[in-house]
């Protein structure tokens, strides 16, 4: 994988080279996944792709060179994933035991490590520093077999076939304690996986003809899931010939002109059995699996185009009984808040000045727009004297008149959704917190009420809602198994001096977790249709697509940012709440139609001010200024 190798700083410029490679690295990671919308995200969470976004993990300030090799590596094993791996044909020859798909799955991802490693010298290097940073320490934990993993020694081994490369060294004695056994069982399979190694299928069936010869047949499944779907495909076929033919007997009888549509060639009717298999085959072959599919977002085709009637989301929940909207003071007691909003003001000391000003601007264009006008050239009113000059020169000119007036400004309400995931961690949450506080602070003093509301979820990867779930036998596509956590930091009607410390509760450790934006849009919007403000507007501030990683991996893998998508067209075409979004490193403009990106957080406080003073500007200027890139000191 292409990216810097030196740790040096010219510029004495900060955080640059890391930036250069994290960027090298995103551009990478496209061109092998084949996927140029593919979104790229460094954090502290486990690395791995979750819909169209991948999580690496952070680099340190300074890294060495083999940090630099261990992010390249898991870079280039996810990348090899999207782009060799096919989940339908994955999902169809899995087997049915829990140990059997472990091993399975592991060797898959060997299988697709092991396709750059034998193209790519440098992705070979890349993936086995990862490997030996994956299993360091781990040599002396390994005393007899129960303390080895079967999968990965099983991994390890399928690599060492594929590619010729010995296991780690860290790594050697997991692979020790099952390779006597394994080559005794299974060798010969073993050695039979390398001339599949390209074709998916073929490397899979032979899987699970090792998975076999370790005495794990039972755990397969009684019949494969592909050879059930031909057999039912031939099934079919042979029921639709005998109802032709019986069609054909029956129309000999009738009149002529019906009896040409039974005088079809051989060579035409299986031609036509032939492409009626087919169909039959597409349509019902693994409907899981078709809703991975890329355009598995597109809704079919209604019978009635016309209808008045909105789209139908297929979003579904499998229990909401453990969501909680809860206020900021109900998650910790007063102290701690004192506490929390203390450490976010020594953070801000800096900001503080920056965002002060932007927003001393805002304020001034805010006032500005509520003083009187004047309306000329009116028939009646006060004498416009600077007309004057015209009636000198065109006496036949009538007097012209002018109206001083009202401002119209209606009243309104800002609500203000903040991104509480955990990729919001550090810098980005400090900066919203501040640009919220302070943005509430001047909207407050111009008569525009302001409420500020966070998201995210209250467990990882799955809380309550999920054992629920389990304990039912694991019902397919169950819809969203996580449980939401809305968060009211500030009401509309609350002044801001009393929800001033509640914004502190963002700095809290453990707080971010996993972001659902679709429903938590759906909840910010219910939440201002019952406003009786006149003009209510919603800023959405994310820095990534919506993910849940318990929630994605029993649902197609686009399935929550497909419910965004429905949540946004629903509001942005059939509601009155004007509706707009910041991302911080993360392209929103593909999902909102009045969006801006911005590549660091840093530069929010002028983003949020630009779009609100947009937005009440008489004639905001929407199209010039959607889908730009603001970068301010």
């Amino acid at each position: 994988m292409a990216g810097p190798g030196s740790n040096s700083n010219p510029g004495g410029r900060g955080d640059l080279p890391n930036d250069t490679f994290k960027r090298a690295v995103s551009v990478t990671m496209r061109a092998i996944a084949r996927d140029p919308e593919l979104e790229v995200v460094f954090s502290s969470d486990q690395p791995g792709v979750s819909g169209e976004r991948a999580r690496l993990p952070e680099l340190p300030r300074k890294p060495s060179a083999r940090d630099i090799a261990v992010t390249r590596g898991h870079g280039d094993a996810l990348a090899l994933r999207m782009a060799c791996h096919d989940p339908k044909v994955h999902r169809q020859l899995a087997p049915e035991g829990q140990n059997a798909r472990t091993i399975f799955e592991a060797v898959e991802q060997a299988r697709c490590e092991a396709i750059g490693a034998r193209a790519m010298a440098g992705v070979a290097g890349n993936i086995t520093a990862m490997l030996e940073q994956r299993y360091a320490g781990e040599a002396e934990k390994i005393a007899s077999q129960s303390d080895a993993p079967l999968e990965e020694a099983l991994a390890l081994m399928v690599r060492e076939r594929l590619t010729g490369q010995r296991p780690p060294r860290n790594a050697a004695p997991l692979v020790d304690a099952w390779r006597q056994w394994v080559e005794e069982k299974g060798g010969r399979t073993l050695d039979s996986l390398s001339t599949c190694v390209d074709n998916q299928k073929g490397f899979a069936q032979t899987v699970r003809d090792l998975l076999a010869d370790l005495d794990m047949a039972d755990e397969l499944g009684s019949e494969n899931p592909e050879d059930q779907d031909d057999q039912d495909q031939e099934e079919g076929q042979d029921e639709r010939s005998d109802a032709t033919s019986g069609d054909n007997e029956d129309t000999e009888g009738d009149e002529g002109t019906d009896s040409q549509d039974g005088e079809m060639s051989g060579d035409e009717q299986d031609a036509g059995e032939q492409e009626s298999g087919e169909s039959y085959s597409e349509e019902f072959q693994d409907t899981d699996a078709d809703a991975d599919a890329e355009d598995s977002g597109d809704a079919d085709r209604q019978d009635f185009p016309f209808s008045n009637q909105p789209p139908v989301s297929d979003y579904k929940v499998f229990s909401t009984a453990f969501d909680e909207v809860v206020s900021a003071e109900d998650l910790c007691d007063a102290a701690e808040l004192d506490r929390l909003r203390g450490f976010l003001d020594k953070q801000l000391v800096n900001l503080q000045g920056a965002v002060a000003r932007l927003a001393n601007r805002l304020q001034r264009r805010l006032m500005a727009q509520q003083s009187r006008a004047w309306d000329f050239d009116q028939e009646e009113g006060i004498l416009d004297s600077a007309r004057l000059a015209r009636i000198i020169m065109d006496p036949m000119q009538p007097l012209a008149f002018k109206h001083e007036h009202e401002t119209d400004f209606r009243d309104t309400i800002v609500t203000l959704l903040l991104d509480n995931s955990g990729s919001m961690r550090g810098r980005p949450i400090t900066v919203a917190a501040a640009c919220a506080d302070i943005l509430a602070r001047t909207l407050e003093r111009c008569g525009v009420k302001v409420e500020i509301l966070g998201f995210t979820t209250r467990a990882w990867k799955g809380g309550q809602a999920r054992e629920a779930w389990l304990q039912a036998e694991k019902p397919a596509t169950p819809g969203r198994l996580n449980d939401l956590r809305h968060i009211i930091y500030k009401s509309a009607d609350a002044p801001w001096r009393r929800a001033r410390r509640n914004l502190g509760l963002m700095m809290r450790e453990g707080l971010l977790k996993e972001n659902i934006d679709g429903e938590a849009l759906e909840w910010a919007h219910t939440r201002l249709l019952a406003r009786p403000e006149a003009r209510r507007i919603l800023m959405v501030i994310s820095d990534g697509a919506p993910v849940d990683d318990c929630t994605l991996s029993v649902n197609p893998g686009n399935y929550l940012e497909r419910h965004l998508r429905h949540v946004i067209d629903e509001i942005e075409n059939r509601s009155p709440v004007e509706l707009n979004a910041i991302g911080i490193g993360h392209d929103v403009t593909r999902y909102y139609k009045r969006a801006v990106t911005i590549v660091d957080a840093d530069e929010l406080a002028g983003a949020m001010t630009d779009q609100l003073a947009d937005l009440f500007d008489e004639t905001p200027k929407t199209d010039t200024r959607r889908g730009t890139r603001r970068r301010r000191a």
